[in-house]
C-alpha cells in the first residue's frame, strides 16, 4: 500500500461548487481519500509527504489537444498560414520522422508538460511509429488519450505520411489493441483521422465504426482556418463540420480540435449532439486562424476544452499561457465580463476531463478520484498577494510556479524537478534528433 500526502496550502478543489478548502489532500493507492482539514486522519502508517506551504493544490492540467510528435519542430515553422504550414513544413517533418526522433519528441513533449502541471492529454501523432509515443506515455507516466493520424489522401500529403485506407485503418485497431489500458490503466485510444481535406469518407466512417466498437474517442480538427474551409467547400460542396457529422464524427466520443470558424447554428449543432470542443488560443493567433468564440460556444452549452496544440505552431505546451490568452481574447472578442478566471481554469481541468470522457476519474480534487494533482507557488512577486484562486491562477501563475506534480498517485515533479528523468538528457537528445530529422525533411 502507498500513502502520499499533501500537507497545507489552499486547496482548489475545482468541484461542482467551487470550493477552496484549508488542510490537506490524502491518497492511498493513487485514489484521493481525503481532501480539507481532516484529510490526514484517512491515512494510517508510513507516507510520503508533499509540502504545499504558501502554494495552491489544484487538478493537474487535462489538455484535450496536443501533438507530441511535432516537439521537435519547434521554432521550424513560423509565419506560415496553415495550409502553406502544414505542406511546406509539419509534414515533410512527420515524413522524415525515424523511431529515434519519435522517442525524442515524445519525451521533449510529455517532460515539457509534467514540469507545467499537465497530468492528462489527448494527442495526435503521425501515421507511423506511434508505438514509440505510447511506449513514452507509459513509461513517463502521463495519462493520455492518443492515436496516429490518418491520412490516406490529399494535396501536398507527401509519400511518407500517405497510406492506404485498409492499411490506415487496420494499423489504427491494432494500436487500439496493445495500449488501450496500458500504463497501469492510465492510456486509451482514439481514432484520428486528421482532417477532412487528408482523410476519404471511406476512411473517417471506417474510425467510427472502430472507436465505436471498441469504445474509443474520435479526434480530428476541424473549422480551424477559412483557408481550409473555402478548400473543403470546393471540394465537397460543404463545410467540415457538416461532413463530419454526417459520415459519424459527433455526439460525446467525438473531440474536435479549434472551432475557430464555427457559426452560430453549428454550435448549437454541437451542443445538441453533446460533441466537444478544443480552445487552442496561441495555436490559432500564431497560425492566424482568428479568435474562437468561446464564451458564445460555451453559453450555448457546448463541452469545451483547452490545449497547446503542437509545439511548432505555439512554440511551447504551456497550459498557463493558454489560460491566460483563452481568458484575455474572450474579453476582446465578446466583452469584458465574458469566460471569467473561474471558467477558465475549470476548462483547463475538469471540462478537460469531460471532454475527453474521463470526469468521473480525474480533473477536479474529490474523494475517490484518481490522484492527479499539482501544487503550485503564490508566494513570489509576480503573484503576491493572491487574494482570489482562481484569478491568481489564471492571470498571474507561471510554469516556472509549479512545484510539484503528481498522476495516478505518483510524484512526477518534486520540487520543480522532474522525478526519474533528466531534462538536460532530455534537452541535448532532442536538440541532436531535431537536426537529424530537420535536414532528412529538407527544411534545415
Amino acid at each position: 500500500m502507498s500513502q502520499l500526502l499533501v500537507e497545507g496550502g489552499a486547496i482548489v478543489t475545482v468541484d461542482a461548487e467551487d470550493r477552496v478548502l484549508d488542510g490537506d489532500v490524502a491518497v492511498r493507492d493513487g485514489v484521493i481519500v481525503g481532501v480539507g482539514p481532516d484529510a490526514r486522519a484517512a491515512l494510517d502508517g508510513p507516507r510520503e509527504v508533499l509540502r504545499a506551504d504558501g502554494c495552491a493544490v489544484l487538478p493537474g492540467f487535462v489538455q484535450a489537444h496536443v501533438h507530441l510528435v511535432q516537439a521537435l519542430f519547434r521554432g521550424m515553422a513560423d509565419d506560415l498560414p496553415l495550409l502553406e504550414w502544414l505542406k511546406q513544413r509539419i509534414w515533410p517533418l512527420e515524413a522524415a520522422h525515424d523511431e529515434r526522433s519519435l522517442r525524442a519528441s515524445a519525451e521533449l513533449g510529455i517532460a515539457e508538460l509534467l514540469r507545467a502541471g499537465t497530468t492528462t492529454v489527448l494527442d495526435m501523432g503521425t501515421t507511423h511509429g506511434h508505438d514509440v509515443v505510447f511506449d513514452a506515455l507509459s513509461r513517463l507516466g502521463l495519462r493520455a488519450r492518443s492515436g496516429k493520424a490518418m491520412m490516406d489522401v490529399g494535396d501536398g500529403v507527401p509519400a511518407g505520411l500517405r497510406e492506404s485506407t485498409a492499411d490506415s485503418l487496420r494499423e489504427s485497431e491494432r494500436l487500439a489493441r496493445a495500449w488501450a489500458g496500458a500504463g497501469e490503466g492510465r492510456l486509451g485510444y482514439a481514432y484520428a483521422p486528421r482532417f477532412i481535406l487528408s482523410c476519404t469518407e471511406e476512411l473517417i466512417r471506417g474510425a467510427v465504426a472502430q472507436a465505436a466498437a471498441d469504445g474509443s474517442l474520435l479526434h480530428t480538427h476541424a473549422a480551424e482556418h477559412a483557408d481550409e474551409r473555402d478548400a473543403v467547400r470546393a471540394l465537397h460542396g460543404a463545410d467540415d463540420v457538416t461532413l463530419l457529422a454526417r459520415w459519424g464524427v459527433t455526439g460525446p466520443s467525438a473531440v474536435l480540435a479549434h472551432g475557430v470558424q464555427l457559426d452560430d447554428a453549428e454550435l448549437d449543432a454541437l451542443a445538441l449532439a453533446g460533441t466537444r470542443l478544443v480552445h487552442c488560443p496561441s495555436a490559432n493567433l500564431k497560425l492566424g486562424s482568428g479568435v474562437a468564440r468561446v464564451a458564445v460556444a460555451r453559453a450555448r452549452g457546448v463541452v469545451m476544452a483547452l490545449g497547446a496544440d503542437g509545439a511548432p505552431c505555439n512554440n511551447n505546451l504551456d497550459p498557463w499561457v493558454e489560460m491566460r490568452h483563452a481568458a484575455l481574447l474572450a474579453k476582446a472578442r465578446t466583452g469584458t465580463t465574458s469566460l471569467p478566471a473561474r471558467d477558465v481554469l475549470r476548462m483547463a481541468t475538469i471540462d478537460g476531463a469531460r471532454a475527453l470522457g474521463l470526469d468521473q476519474l480525474t480533473g477536479s480534487l474529490e474523494l475517490g478520484k484518481r490522484a492527479d494533482l499539482q501544487v503550485v507557488r503564490l508566494d513570489d512577486l509576480h503573484v503576491a498577494p493572491a487574494v482570489d484562486a482562481s484569478s491568481t491562477l489564471v492571470y498571474a501563475c507561471q510554469a516556472r510556479d509549479v512545484r510539484h506534480v503528481v498522476v495516478d498517485g505518483e510524484v512526477r515533479v518534486r520540487g520543480g524537478e522532474l522525478v526519474g528523468l533528466d531534462a538536460a538528457r532530455v534537452a541535448a537528445t532532442a536538440r541532436d534528433e531535431a537536426r537529424r530529422v530537420g535536414l532528412r525533411a529538407g527544411v534545415l
